[in-house]
């Protein structure tokens, strides 16, 4: 998917593209987990659509649940869709930053090895 750290660093605009695209992915990912959220809301706490909508983003986002569930199969589906959020975050941040982490290590490899094959050894 990269390139490997014998290439040479691709340019701006590819990067730009790069990172639009890992974009795209990261909100697929969030518009599917976010999907997940609302039907499991509608389906197990009978929330209308918006209050699934609501309570389904506001988990995913981190900041906790809105509505009152009131059945046990509510929540349980809500305990285990926010353990599924927490990490799910996690790995959509890491769909983000992969392209910004992957440039600076590849450039700082880069530097290295052309400091390495500009260094001669002293000779006696």
């Amino acid at each position: 998917m990269f390139e490997h750290r014998h290439q040479k660093l691709i340019s701006k605009q590819e990067f730009a593209l790069r990172i639009f695209k890992n974009l795209v992915v990261a909100l697929a990912m969030m518009f599917a987990a976010l999907l997940v959220g609302v039907l499991g809301y509608h389906h197990f706490a009978k929330f209308s659509w918006v209050d699934a909508f609501l309570d389904a983003s506001m988990i995913l986002g981190g900041m906790g649940p809105v509505g009152e569930l009131h059945s046990d199969s509510a929540k349980l589906f809500a305990s285990f869709y926010a353990l599924f959020s927490g990490i799910f975050f996690i790995g959509i941040a890491a769909v983000l930053l992969a392209p910004l982490v992957h440039r600076f290590m590849h450039r700082f490899h880069l530097e290295t090895e052309e400091e390495e094959k500009g260094c001669q050894p002293l000779s006696k």
